[in-house]
């Protein structure tokens, strides 16, 4: 059997360049020698936005084509909405039993949203309470793999955590040394921080952000807008590659010659700015053309979307219910 994989991403709307350089082009790789579960995680998106329902049901859908549209293949790898699984719910709720609140409340991004985001409402048991959902999420498929970047390592170290004190707890699969719940392992993927417009990390709440099926007059303007070395004032002077918001994105999509012509260029004042920009435009645009030809054939025939989501749905409804069945048994809950 190949290797279990699961990831998940919250549908807070179209994704952008860093969605897929940070986590999906990853998945597309994976699944080509893994037993990739990739869901929707719709229930984690009302755990910062529960006011937000109005768009909730359009914002998942329309990730699930950028997912496709990626290259994310439904034959090799199991798409399903997270809410469609009542599963997932019954396991945070057991888990929730024994695990210790001063687990919940160290989470370092917990206690960092609380901090940056004071104009939301994040005092819930909702958003306390999402990394055992998380954990939950993890454990129910038995997944041997979690792809993250370091600044998400902490979360499969808690799902490692609660599943230890679960096995601690109520033992072993009967008549086998086999753990109820398995503990997972942390895949570090290379989820290097992808520029966004301004040269800080792409983010949609700092909107500097490129969509991965963003029109290409929209992507070219953007780009002929990015800020560029502030020192570089006039055409004739000299800049420097290390002060500019638009070197980052060199560093990704440039060859090493074309780096090595806007390096000399920048600093000798050969070229301008936008002459600079316009290697970026083009390669960015070349990337993005067999998503926009995937996403057509799907945004045609929405009805497809919604099959593919089914049936993958029951394919994972199929290991949760088994994985809630050993659970129930452990505790003592198969009365």
């Amino acid at each position: 059997m190949r290797p279990r994989v699961l990831s998940g991403m919250r549908p807070t709307g179209a994704l952008h360049l860093g969605h897929y350089h940070g986590a999906l082009k990853n998945w597309v790789r994976l699944q080509q020698d893994h037993d990739c579960f990739f869901f929707v995680a719709d229930w984690h998106a009302l755990t910062t936005h529960y006011q937000e329902r109005e768009v909730i049901e359009r914002n998942v859908y329309d990730m699930v084509v950028d997912w496709l549209a990626a290259g994310v293949d439904p034959d090799r790898a199991t798409l399903f909405i997270q809410s469609r699984l009542p599963e997932h719910a019954e396991l945070f709720t057991l888990l929730a039993m024994g695990t210790p609140l001063s687990w919940l409340e160290r989470v370092p991004s917990y206690k960092h949203l609380i901090a940056t985001q004071p104009d939301r409402d994040l005092a819930t048991y909702g958003f306390l309470g999402y990394p055992l959902l998380q954990a939950a999420d993890i454990l129910i498929y038995k997944a041997q793999f979690v792809p993250v970047g370091e600044d998400q390592a902490a979360h499969v170290e808690i799902t490692r955590e609660v599943a230890r004190r679960f096995n601690h707890l109520y033992g072993r699969l009967r008549g086998s040394d086999i753990p109820v719940l398995p503990e997972p392992a942390t895949l570090h993927t290379d989820t290097a921080r992808f520029p966004g417009l301004d040269g800080e990390k792409m983010s949609k709440s700092t909107g500097n952000t490129i969509d991965m099926r963003e029109a290409p007059e929209q992507v070219t303007q953007k780009i002929r807008r990015m800020p560029t070395d502030p020192q570089r004032v006039r055409r004739g002077d000299a800049g420097d590659p290390a002060r500019c918001p638009v070197w980052p994105l060199h560093q990704i999509y440039s060859s090493d010659d074309t780096r090595a012509w806007a390096h000399q260029g920048c600093t000798s004042a050969g070229i301008g700015c936008l002459d600079c920009k316009q290697p970026l435009i083009e390669a960015i645009l070349r990337e993005q053309d067999p998503w926009r030809e995937r996403a057509e054939r799907y945004l045609a025939n929405p009805k497809q979307v919604h099959w593919i989501v089914e049936i993958g749905t029951e394919r994972a409804r199929t290991v949760a219910k088994q994985t809630m069945k050993d659970v129930r048994e452990a505790m003592g809950l198969n009365y």
